[in-house]
């Protein structure tokens, strides 16, 4: 039997757009900690809890629907950034241990590490020019972000943290602005709150 004879099948993707929890995770736990950088309060566990929970798992959850969804850089945005935080409360958490007392990081060591993701983020952030303005907004304040804190762990510079907590802040506002506008959009169907799509 000819194949052009063969019925077509169309799949419908009737399942809900991940990116709302993706960009909640990463923006509420990306706001209280940079509330201890401005030096509102010390690192405590009520971050540490939000970077497991809400920052790390529920983003990578967030993420493995991007990629069910065929959407590579959701996919690996939000899976690399659930990631950052688990790594980030691991490296706090690890020299607390018996066996881990002596693996303490340094400034300098953080310093590093936050350099890279800075580096990634920039690189993100170039993808973000193919999308909306609120995205390219949270991509390049979390460059930024990134390159504050590293140069700050690189220099002992604790006024430059300050800083970085305020611009941290913005950063983590403008991703939970992104997930509210996406979630009422579509509620509405309608653009209730602009993303700054490109027509």
């Amino acid at each position: 039997m000819s194949s052009l004879n063969q019925p077509e099948t169309i799949i419908k993707d009737t399942t809900a757009n991940p990116a709302p929890l993706g960009l909640l995770g990463f923006g509420m736990t990306t706001i209280l900690l940079n509330i201890h950088n401005a030096g509102y309060y010390e690192l405590n566990s009520m971050i540490m809890g939000m970077g497991i929970f809400v920052g790390g798992i529920a983003q990578i959850f967030a993420g493995l629907q991007e990629w069910k969804k065929n959407n590579t850089f959701g996919a690996t945005a939000f899976t690399a950034y659930g990631s950052f935080w688990l790594s980030l409360v691991a490296i706090w958490l690890i020299p607390k241990t018996t066996f881990g007392a002596a693996y303490a990081s340094s400034e300098t060591s953080m310093g590093y590490y936050l350099l890279m993701w800075g580096i990634f983020t920039l690189l993100m952030f170039i993808g973000t020019l193919k999308l909306n303005r609120t995205l390219q907004t949270v991509f390049l304040s979390l460059t930024v972000l990134f390159f504050l804190l590293a140069i700050s762990d690189f220099t002992g510079n604790k006024q430059l943290r300050i800083i970085a907590g305020y611009e941290g802040i913005f950063c983590g506002l403008s991703a939970f602005y992104g997930s509210v506008a996406l979630i009422l959009n579509e509620l509405y169907g309608k653009e209730v709150l602009p993303l700054g799509v490109k027509k």
